[in-house]
């Protein structure tokens, strides 16, 4: 299986595991899962940080290289396509530009988003676990 991290199942992964469902740790724990990653969450992660709303124990930098590599999981670039994709989603779909490049990156993937967020959970053109 192959799945997409939106950014608050990428933070919960790495320091508080017991905040993913017990359906997403079961799909991250996984050997055959392979995990991609946005590289806005890094974005997000980054202005997380900067605003103290989340504290890490190295800059914001280091601590998404170092955790993607230890968790071998794979960054897919914000390419023109899954831009287009993103901005180009059927029906009514939030305006957050992170969650929309998380959501087209999945559909370009053709996989699930690991999510606890309502929206993209309730949003119909995209699988979702939690």
């Amino acid at each position: 299986m192959k799945v997409v991290l939106d950014t608050c199942a990428v933070v919960w992964a790495v320091s508080e595991a017991d905040r993913l469902s017990p359906r997403a740790r079961e799909v991250l724990e996984d050997e055959s899962t392979e995990v991609l990653v946005s590289p806005i969450s890094c974005a997000e992660i980054a202005c997380a940080a900067a605003r103290h709303r989340l504290v890490l124990d190295r800059h914001w930098r280091q601590w998404f290289r170092h955790y993607v590599f230890l968790n071998d999981w794979t960054t897919v670039p914000v390419s023109l396509s899954i831009i287009e994709e993103a901005y180009s989603l059927p029906e009514d779909f939030h305006r957050d530009p992170a969650d929309r490049i998380i959501v087209g990156t999945a559909r370009q993937q053709g996989c699930p988003v690991v999510t606890a967020d309502a929206k993209i959970i309730g949003y119909p053109h995209v699988s979702t676990i939690w």
